[in-house]
C-alpha cells in the first residue's frame, strides 16, 4: 500500500466515522468521499463496504444507482445543456446533438450533461459552462465552447 492509498484509506474512515452514527449513512459518506475526491473510486467502494459492513455490490448498486455519483474523476470542463421544452423549442435539440457527439471523443476536456431548466428561457437554447450560464447558442457556438476548453479550435 503507497502512502497516497494509505492517506486515503484513513481519510475514507474518516469520512465514515464522521456518520456512522446517522441511520442509513451510506449515501452522506457517498457524497463527502466524492467531494473530496471529484470521484468514488473502485478502492473507496471497497472500504465503505468494510466500514460500514455491507457488501461490495451494496455499496456499488448505490454508486451506480444516482446520476450524481462518479465512478470516474470528471473531467476538467463541465457543460450543462438545457433539454427543457423552451430551448428544445428554439434549437436546443441541435445543440445537444453537437455537445454529445463531442463529448464522445476520449480527448475531449468537457462533460457534458443535460439539466432541465437552467432559469434562461428567454435566451434559449441555453447552456452553462463551469456555472456561467449562456444563451441564444447554435451547434457552431457549442462546437466553439467544446473546442476551445478542449485546447483545440472548432472545426
Amino acid at each position: 500500500m503507497s502512502k497516497d492509498e494509505t492517506g486515503d484509506a484513513l481519510e475514507i474512515e474518516s469520512i465514515c466515522a464522521r456518520h456512522e452514527q446517522r441511520e442509513g449513512p451510506l449515501l452522506a459518506i457517498l457524497h463527502e468521499v466524492q467531494e473530496g475526491h471529484g470521484y468514488i473510486s473502485n478502492e473507496a467502494v471497497g472500504r465503505i463496504a468494510h466500514y460500514l459492513n455491507l457488501t461490495r455490490a451494496e455499496v456499488y448498486g448505490v454508486v451506480t444507482f444516482y446520476p450524481d455519483l462518479r465512478e470516474e474523476p470528471p473531467r476538467p470542463h463541465m457543460l450543462k445543456v438545457c433539454r427543457a421544452e423552451a430551448c428544445q423549442a428554439a434549437g436546443g435539440r441541435e445543440v445537444w446533438a453537437t455537445a454529445e457527439a463531442m463529448a464522445a471523443d476520449p480527448d475531449c476536456q468537457v462533460e457534458v450533461e443535460p439539466v432541465y431548466c437552467l432559469g434562461n428561457c428567454p435566451c434559449g437554447p441555453a447552456v452553462q459552462m463551469d456555472e456561467r450560464t449562456l444563451g441564444r447558442f447554435t451547434p457552431e457556438k457549442v462546437s466553439a465552447l467544446i473546442a476551445g476548453a478542449s485546447g483545440g479550435s472548432s472545426s
